[in-house]
């Protein structure tokens, strides 16, 4: 009864946060609202399936993603946070032509796919047997993928703002106007 709440409460709450993905006026509400629906997947993998080692890493991962996107997003977006409400949706008709077909295909793939049968016996520690599956003898590699990637972010954030905080005021950060030689800028 308790496994059949905790479904409930996370399969709706998955759900709901992913229809107010659509929902919302704001990149920033629609990036937390997509969050919260893989949270609520990533508690379900944990708690029912009891695979702790793969739910944290479900929330762990998609909690990384969306921050970043969403600092992406404050830091380039004109209108982050919803302040001027705008679309999320483009191509309504179109859109939805491909979701239902994506939908209806990946629904008849669980009756008309043949799904292996398991020979073998489960092994004794499902985590361990799942980790070794997925990095192996390549977490080296993972990790400095992984450094890689974070030092080509902060490069390419540097890279497309020239123009810094210390930069406009300089010296005295108690300045009232930025030197801003661009018009409307934040000098203005």
């Amino acid at each position: 009864m308790g496994e059949m709440v905790v479904f409930m409460v996370c399969a709706v709450g998955a759900v709901a946060a992913g229809i107010a993905v659509f929902r919302v006026d704001s990149m920033a509400r629609a990036t937390f609202a997509l969050l919260a629906s893989f949270v609520f997947t990533g508690v379900a993998v944990l708690l029912l399936l009891d695979l702790s080692y793969l739910g944290v890493l479900i929330i762990l991962m998609m909690v990384m993603e969306m921050l970043v996107m969403a600092v992406f997003m404050i830091m380039y977006m004109m209108n982050p946070a919803g302040l001027t409400p705008m679309a999320m949706v483009h191509n309504r008709r179109g859109a939805l032509a491909v979701s239902v077909a994506v939908f209806t295909a990946l629904a008849a793939g669980i009756w008309l796919v043949p799904w292996p049968e398991a020979g073998a016996a489960p092994p004794p520690d499902p985590t361990e047997s799942l980790g070794a599956a997925l990095m192996g003898s390549h977490m080296l590699v993972m990790v400095v993928v992984g450094m890689v990637l974070f030092a080509t972010m902060v490069a390419a954030v540097v890279l497309a703002t020239d123009r810094g905080r210390y930069d406009r005021y300089g010296d005295d950060l108690r300045r009232g106007a930025a030197d801003a030689p661009v018009r409307k800028g934040v000098g203005r």
